[in-house]
């Protein structure tokens, strides 16, 4: 008798542990649910992201900006300083290559992640322009 009233109390916990786990599931569904949704009656979007090629400037005070402004703390060659020389030395292919990979504390393509490889290359020469 007593393997039975054992038995059953430790199903009735496993029980009790279910549902208290499919309780918590649904309260931190809850928790995560988007707050709201986005409307635009009668509108279709097919693509989000920029029509025509953004020139280097574009790029550059989108996205590179924060990095290569002159005197960062990342170490980061400033735009149109003399810090592009040593790395102008190893040719554009070689800066261009950098920049999508990434190098060092720099994240492949920096932080322009829509940013085509020919305007990655277009913010690169408008960085190092007149060095």
């Amino acid at each position: 008798m007593k393997k039975i009233t054992v038995a059953l109390a430790l199903f009735s916990c496993a029980l009790v542990a279910q549902t208290s786990d499919d309780k918590s599931q649904d309260e931190l569904k809850a928790r995560i649910a988007p707050v709201g949704q986005v409307y635009l009656a009668g509108a279709v979007v097919e693509n989000a992201g920029p029509k025509e090629p953004r020139t280097g400037e574009q790029v550059y005070n989108a996205a590179c900006f924060a990095c290569h402004t002159p005197g960062n703390a990342l170490g980061a060659p400033g735009k149109q300083t003399a810090d592009w020389k040593p790395r102008l030395a190893q040719g554009l292919e070689v800066l261009h290559k950098h920049a999508l990979e990434g190098i060092r504390t720099m994240p492949a393509r920096g932080t322009c992640a829509d940013c085509s490889d020919d305007e990655i290359l277009a913010a690169i020469k408008f960085m190092t322009e007149g060095v």
